[in-house]
């Protein structure tokens, strides 16, 4: 190995190894391409509005019957999968979100939709109980307001099943509730769809604070407290190798770490510990508002910032990407070849 070698006048000499454009693409390992790339999408059902969402700028909530049209392009462009994330605004919210399941919920309608007008277009859908909750938390609480698990399981296992039944392709918790990977998988097993719906396990969660300009897409901050003990704590990568083992173990066919930038060494680890398994990142939305703020104060190049951020997840070992900026990956890929 080139590390055991002494080094020596010609071992120390790199320059000769990258100074031609070729030689830096044998250098690069696996460059990002449109197949690593998940769209996520807020739908809404305000059926024939776009409502901008300030705090994540380019990107809005979008009304049933705007979708298709909105699609249409990024589909011809290559865009090969989204994650739906629904964003109920008719619908009443209660204690333990009853109405996540509705045939009139955002994700389900849009789960129709799109399952018509794009045949090919990978189909999987957030599952949480916050944008349903009255209260605003990923679970069902306890009187004391903590969080009753089995409970929130239950409804997970309910709600994955009414988006798996209504057409997706992958079901993905985003919760962090204990357990919910083994009973959700056990429900698609006993239904007899587990052979044509995957689970993507949101496995290594932190609770970040990057995750402002979501909640005000999704309307989902916490009316009280927040969701510290059951997202991962910053500082936990012990808690995250085991979160990451326990889904493995639990039947998750896809393990994600999120955030990304801030936990490239989560996601090294989650890389080594399942070697044989896909794995995803999310680049959420404050990483995302960070990069489009910081290039629009002149401080980089969109694109060089943007794509270095890319290039520094499949380095860590990521086989594809959740990103708010999908659209314009797609669009510089076509550029550039």
């Amino acid at each position: 190995m080139a590390s055991m070698l002494s080094p020596n006048k010609n071992t120390s000499l790199l320059h000769a190894g990258y100074h031609h454009p070729l030689h830096r693409t044998w250098q690069a390992g696996t460059p990002i391409n449109k197949d690593m790339l998940m769209f996520p999408i807020f739908v809404t059902d305000n059926d024939d509005v776009e409502e901008k969402i300030d705090t994540l700028p380019g990107q809005s909530r979008w009304g049933i019957n705007l979708l298709v049209k909105f699609l249409t392009p990024l589909v011809a462009n290559g865009l090969k999968s989204v994650i739906i994330f629904g964003v109920p605004a008719n619908i009443k919210k209660d204690a333990v979100g009853s109405a996540a399941e509705d045939p009139n919920t955002p994700t389900i309608r849009a789960l129709k939709v799109l399952s018509k007008a794009f045949p090919t277009l990978l189909l999987a859908c957030d599952v949480c109980l916050c944008p349903y909750t009255s209260h605003g938390h990923c679970g069902v609480l306890r009187e004391d307001g903590t969080i009753d698990n089995r409970a929130s399981v239950q409804r997970l296992v309910d709600i994955s099943m009414a988006y798996a039944r209504a057409g997706c392709q992958m079901i993905s918790p985003s919760d962090m509730m204990d357990g919910r990977i083994k009973a959700i998988k056990d429900a698609l097993v006993e239904e007899g769809i587990a052979h044509k719906t995957s689970l993507m396990a949101y496995s290594a969660k932190f609770a970040s604070g990057f995750y402002g300009p979501f909640r005000d897409a999704c309307h989902s901050t916490p009316g009280s407290g927040d969701r510290k003990c059951y997202q991962l704590p910053p500082q936990a990568r012990g808690l995250a190798r085991r979160a990451l083992v326990r889904d493995m173990n639990e039947g998750a066919d896809v393990l994600m770490v999120k955030p990304g930038t801030p936990y490239l060494d989560i996601l090294r680890d989650a890389r080594e510990i399942a070697p044989d398994y896909p794995l995803s990142v999310y680049q959420v939305s404050g990483e995302y508002a960070m990069i489009w703020h910081a290039a629009k104060a002149g401080v980089f190049d969109l694109k060089t910032g943007v794509m270095e951020s890319m290039d520094g997840f499949v380095r860590a070992g990521a086989n594809f990407i959740l990103t708010y900026y999908t659209p314009q990956i797609l669009e510089w890929l076509k550029e550039d070849n």
